[in-house]
């Protein structure tokens, strides 16, 4: 394995050189950030591709594409003199056994709860003994990054509060929460303000993504599935209506609703 890494490690160099590719030779950190963050959403749709099919060749290709993204940064950082894929490597596994001195130390652990609480724990002791300036938190919840996807921010923020005791009790209480916020948005709609009606759907969906937390159920996973569902669903609208020479426009919303309960049952 050391061979091909290294081969990677090499064509990237290569490729960044004088007489390499002259796109390459461009890019910053900066402008491959966009790249970084779009390898990352493939390779998360194609864990659960891979999951769902067996197939297990897309995963390895976005783990590919995403491994690139790595390198290519590190590249770059070695080359203004910041640091090497080698540093990148050592911190990461001195990191993973400070971290879980249940494996490489003494310390027990009972339980995956309490292995994620001492991670935590050791996160923030490693910050204050590292001496470097840290950034002024005026609340819990600054840990938190804002430029997060709302669904996952949601869900880190929940987790966030419900570690001093800010939760509900049970799903249950969350699904009462969730009835309260529908009802205060039906009441937004029929005033008709556009604010509010964003406000109270803000609401709504907050409280999907904390009872997805309490049935510990990942909500962007759950949403991502939806949505391969829902094109799937609606591939086959469309390949019903192309069949029999009849076009969306002209195809009645009942026809489409008769189709779509097709595709309901192909997937049962």
């Amino acid at each position: 394995m050391r061979n091909e890494f290294e081969e990677l490690i090499e064509v990237m160099r290569r490729l960044r050189a004088p007489g390499g590719c002259p796109w390459d030779r461009e890019q910053t950190h900066v402008s491959l950030a966009p790249y970084l963050l779009e390898e990352a959403y493939e390779t998360f749709d194609a864990i659960h591709e891979s999951a769902a099919t067996g197939n297990y060749e897309p995963l390895k290709e976005e783990l590919g594409d995403l491994l690139l993204q790595i390198i290519f940064h590190s590249e770059i950082a070695e080359e203004r003199g910041d640091f090497n894929v080698g540093q990148i490597a050592s911190d990461i596994t001195q990191k993973l056994i400070r971290r879980h001195p249940h494996v490489f130390g003494d310390t027990r652990m009972e339980n995956a709860r309490a292995v994620l609480d001492n991670w935590d724990t050791l996160k923030a002791n490693e910050r204050l003994a590292s001496g470097k300036p840290q950034p002024a938190r005026e609340s819990l919840l600054d840990d938190v990054p804002v430029h997060f996807p709302a669904l996952l921010e949601a869900l880190k923020l929940g987790k966030k509060a419900a570690k001093v005791g800010f939760d509900w009790k049970r799903p249950e209480d969350i699904l009462e929460k969730a009835s309260e916020e529908i009802g205060e948005l039906r009441d937004a709609i029929e005033q008709g303000e556009p604010a509010k009606i964003e406000e109270e759907i803000g609401d709504f969906l907050f409280a999907v993504a904390n009872l997805a937390r309490h049935l510990e159920i990942e909500p962007e996973t759950a949403l991502k599935r939806t949505n391969r569902k829902f094109r799937k669903r609606f591939k086959f609208i469309e390949e019903r209506l192309r069949s029999t020479g009849v076009s969306f426009e002209s195809a009645s919303a009942d026809e489409m609703e008769q189709l779509w309960n097709e595709a309901k049952r192909h997937d049962a």
